[in-house]
């Protein structure tokens, strides 16, 4: 095969990886990972043909590629080594911005991208919204002292302690197995292995107990040997789409329902099949963000729309949009109260005082020693080491993170590293200012250009929204652990980036190297 054929094959399987990871971030890490992993070889593959692609050069390059360089040296000086740098494949996910960047040469690209993204996370807000109407698991009422749920026990490698499926829990999952009724769940409880692990939501807690089997109490319905009063389909988790958390759920949405909404903002032809299919969309990615029930993210997103107002509407508008807002801030009340039994701000809230703890903590870790400052104590060695530094309440207390970005970087990666990002994050910001404040004048240029000029400025407008979101989410958040959301970010990214560089050629400034 001539080389040129060879690199026009290349060129458009690099972009189907594209489009995969499009489909897919708002859903599957495994199958988006995947697609990013090919689409580098790919890439890395396509260098090797003539004609070679240019390299073009962004405003973030120093500050990405330093970061990740930083990182590797606190892998090397970790108190874990091994732990550290395999964590630095996670780092690397910052080569998605290139790749899309790299590799995306046109406007209408790069408007199929951003539009595949917003359309398929719907996909997990009819989900969500399904799950809503249709519920999940039994949601037990009236269990018995002498039921076998009361008997369940949680058990880790250094806890054992009784823990009752209580009134108001929902059962999940028993062995892995989802059961939607009394029957499936007396049916998983009656015979064969002496335990059953089954999986239960209580409020802001998703453990795997163990119950005992054959230990159902004799009766003549399924209530009566589950040793229950009465039961209904439950509707009380936070909304978690395809993912594992709702945390991580609640930032994706963030992203990319500031994205949507940056787009429709610039819109100039709001009445049209776009604009309609753009409010469907804004409406889907906020209801989800609300099934949540996530505060940091709600502010966050609440920080976002009024940039993206500031920026882009008029005094009119704002005011409407504030009105439109105070029903939503009484149902976010209403729902904080309903599905975790705290206010908006509560200070007997749990989470609130755990945080504070780490925070805490994970100051004095920081501060105790010039090392930990220097280089940080490694990526993820706070989980092999917490016994030795005493934390999370010397383990009495649920063993994570630091809830903190700038906190965690800091902590794992050392001051410098967090400058650096700081750095990365402030060149960012100004490089989508410029794009957001960029006025495209219909009389200058044809029809379509004009349409395509809004597109990116819409674009722009919600990546900037979307970034001050996930930064404001990120002071009581670890979201930067998160390879879900940093995908997605990282993609959005890239987008950004083909624009801003198609800007700097119109203008005859672009460089390469």
């Amino acid at each position: 095969m001539p080389p040129m054929q060879i690199s026009t094959w290349l060129d458009r399987a690099i972009i189907g990886c594209l489009f995969l990871i499009a489909v897919f971030a708002p859903h599957s890490i495994a199958i988006t990972q995947t697609a990013w992993l090919l689409g580098i070889a790919l890439w890395v593959a396509r260098l090797a043909f003539y004609p070679r692609p240019k390299l073009f050069r962004s405003p973030v390059d120093y500050a990405l590629l330093g970061f990740f360089v930083l990182s590797g040296v606190s892998g090397i000086f970790s108190y874990n080594p091994v732990m550290s740098i395999g964590k630095m494949r996670a780092a690397s996910l910052f080569t998605i911005v290139y790749l899309l960047s790299q590799n995306v040469r046109s406007f209408r690209l790069v408007r199929l991208l951003a539009l595949t993204l917003i359309g398929s996370c719907m996909l997990n807000v009819l989900l969500t919204a399904g799950q809503l109407a249709i519920g999940k698991g039994v949601k037990v009422q009236g269990v018995a002292p002498g039921s076998p749920l009361a008997k369940a026990v949680f058990r880790t490698r250094t806890i054992t302690q009784p823990t009752p499926i209580v009134n108001g829990d929902i059962v999940w999952e028993v062995d892995g197995q989802r059961v939607n009724s009394p029957e499936e769940l007396a049916a998983a409880l009656a015979s064969g292995t002496p335990v059953a692990k089954v999986r239960i939501y209580r409020v802001e807690w998703m453990p795997e107990l163990e119950v005992p089997r054959g230990q159902l109490v004799p009766g003549t319905n399924v209530l009566d040997q589950l040793g229950i009063s009465g039961w209904s389909r439950g509707r009380d988790w936070r909304a978690t789409g395809f993912y594992n958390h709702w945390v991580t759920y609640a930032e994706v949405l963030q992203l990319i329902a500031s994205l949507a909404l940056g787009i429709l903002l610039a819109l100039k032809q709001k009445k049209s099949l776009m604009g309609l299919l753009l409010v469907v969309a804004v409406l889907g990615l906020v209801f989800a963000l609300g099934m949540t029930v996530t505060r940091a993210s709600w502010i966050g997103f609440a920080v976002s729309v009024v940039t993206m107002l500031l920026l882009t509407s008029s005094r009119r508008t704002i005011l409407i949009a504030g009105a439109c807002a105070i029903p939503l801030v009484l149902a976010g009340i209403f729902l904080l109260q309903q599905k975790r039994s705290i206010g908006f701000i509560d200070r007997q809230d749990q989470s609130t005082s755990w945080r504070q703890m780490v925070w805490r903590e994970g100051f004095e870790l920081l501060v105790s020693k010039p090392r930990h400052l220097l280089f940080g104590v490694g990526i993820d060695s706070i989980k092999g080491h917490w016994r030795e530094w005493g934390l999370f309440d010397n383990g009495r207390q649920p063993i994570g993170h630091m809830h903190s970005n700038l906190l965690q970087i800091a902590l794992e990666r050392g001051v410098p590293a967090l400058i650096v990002w700081l750095i990365l994050f402030a060149l960012y910001l100004r490089m989508l200012w410029r794009l957001a404040r960029r006025e495209v004048q219909p009389e200058q240029i044809q029809n379509s250009q004009f349409e395509i000029g809004n597109f990116s400025r819409g674009l722009a407008v919600g990546a900037l929204g979307g970034t001050l979101g996930f930064l404001t989410s990120g002071l009581v958040h670890y979201n930067w652990g998160d390879s879900e959301v940093v995908t997605v970010f990282y993609f959005i990214m890239g987008l950004c980036l083909v624009v801003d560089r198609t800007n700097q050629r119109n203008t005859d400034s672009s460089v390469c190297f």
